[in-house]
This record gives structure tokens, sequence and C-alpha cells, in this order.
């Protein structure tokens, strides 16, 4: 699959933007854009209240830069733009995965998780699996003539659409089947919703996402996604889906970019998994 590389801003704007963040970085809050329905990573422990993987990283950044930690959920489509204009949230934390045209409007931390798209189905549909290890997966052609759900702006919906429709150089995987369609949802659970309202077929979204939902909503049942081995000539066996994660933050914000990729290397592979074992219940 091919992976376009993008010119880095010009000095002036990214000057422009470190202007603009003055007043931000002088603040004694640090107020953090999400969209929790993002489990474990962010999600409502009350009508009020949100916690997860990322609220608890976040608030360590808080603590090391002695400032108080502000959440506010939003729709994920628009967080990546409200980081960028620098008018109200210094920084985005929601699962977000880097990618190049992100990169063009944020600066992103340091990865600090690897994710798998899933596909979740219902509980009673016949699916041709396979083993990968003890990961139990299934090909791209098990979705072939289904209308398939995903969540908005997402990681999922970047695959769908271009496995759906292809790009010049990659024919997708789905790309000319009949009656295979994406439908756009505002986030995860209401995609897997339309799974039991008959609206998709299929729903794809991040692993742990998936697992969650699929623990906690009776009818369903998910596999990792992959790729045939025949999709990239280099690989020599069926690949997953991978991408990683990684908290956005206004360009030029030095100070708290600096102090997100502390306390994530603080924290380590073993902290952030024990976050994700922890808000997963386990």
């Amino acid at each position: 699959m091919k992976k376009k590389i993008f010119a880095l801003f010009a000095a002036a704007l990214a000057a422009t933007c470190a202007v603009s963040l003055t007043a931000c970085n002088s603040s004694d809050t640090i107020y953090v854009d999400t969209n929790a329905y993002f489990a474990p990573f962010e999600y409502y422990v009350d009508a009020n209240t949100i916690d997860g993987v990322d609220v608890e990283i976040m608030n360590k950044v808080g603590q090391k830069l002695g400032k108080k930690v502000v959440f506010e959920n939003t729709d994920f489509d628009v967080i990546i733009d409200n980081v960028s204009s620098g008018k109200k949230y210094d920084c985005g934390a929601a699962g977000i995965t880097i990618t190049d045209k992100r990169k063009e409007k944020v600066d992103f931390s340091n990865p600090y998780f690897t994710s798998v798209q899933y596909a979740i189905f219902p509980a009673g549909e016949s699916v041709t699996t396979y083993k990968d290890g003890d990961v139990e997966y299934v090909l791209w052609s098990a979705l072939t003539g289904k209308k398939i759900g995903y969540q908005r702006d997402t990681t999922g919906d970047i695959y769908v659409n271009l496995e759906i429709e292809g790009e010049d150089g990659y024919t997708g995987q789905l790309q000319n089947t009949e009656g295979t369609e994406g439908k756009g949802y505002d986030n995860a659970q209401l995609a897997v919703d339309a799974i039991g309202a008959n609206h998709v077929n299929v729903t794809v979204v991040d692993k742990l996402p998936a697992e969650y939902i699929v623990a906690n909503n009776t009818g369903y049942k998910c596999y990792a996604l992959y790729y045939p081995a025949d999709a990239d000539e280099t690989a020599t066996a069926d690949f997953p889906t991978e991408e990683q994660y990684a908290i956005c933050v206004t360009k030029g914000n030095k100070e708290l970019l600096d102090a997100i990729n502390e306390v994530l290397a603080e924290l380590g592979e073993e902290g952030v998994n024990a976050l994700v074992t922890k808000h997963l219940g386990l």
C-alpha cells in the first residue's frame, strides 16, 4: 500500500503558530479534546466524568507541569482541526492514530500503543477464520458484498474506504465487489448498534474498543482483520492492519509535547499495558 509523504509547514507558519500559543502555554490549565466513546482509552464513568487510559496519561502530564487537566468530549472527526487551531484545546487524546495527513496539522507525541483493526459480526453468522499464533483473524474478503460500519474519520474509516475505492497504484481488497459499501457513524458503539438494527452487516473498529464492546453487548463476535499475503509482494504470510496511537499537540507547543513524551517514557510499554488492563476491567 502506498504511503504518502507530505511536505513540512513553512517556517513562517510554524513561527505564527508558536506565537499564537504563548497565552495557551502560560495557562494553568491543559485543555484536552477527546471523544469519550472509545473505551478503554476514554469513556464516561457517569454523565459528567470521563476516565480511561488517555485520561490517566494526561493527568500525569498535568502533575508534571503543575497544571489542571480538563477533558472535553467532541466528535472525533473535529479533534485534529480543533487542536490545530490552538484556539481552545492544547492537545487531543482519543486513541488517535498517527498518519502523514494528520501530521500536516498537528505534532504527535511518541507512539504509546500499537493496535490492529477488528471486524465485528453478528454472533450467529458463519465466518471463515484463520489463526496467527493465538490470534483468530478474518481476511478482507470476509467483508465482500457487505454494508460496513465504522466511526467517521478514524482509521477504520480510512481503511474501509481505501479498500472499497482503491487509490492511484493500489487496487483495494473490496474494490469492484458488488454490494460492498461503507457507512460512517459518530462513534464506535453506534456503528456496532447499527448491526443489530440491520443498517450494516459488519463493523470495523480498533482491537480494544471492539473487544470491549463485544464483551459488554450480547449478540456479537469479533476477529482481527488481516490482509492476505499476496496483498504485499514482500509479505510471506497474512498480515494485520497495524497502526500506532499517539497524543496530538498544537504545533509549536514544545513544553507540553516534551512533558507528554516524558510521561510516556516513564510509563513504558509495561505501564501503558497496565492502564489498558485496568480500564478493561481485567
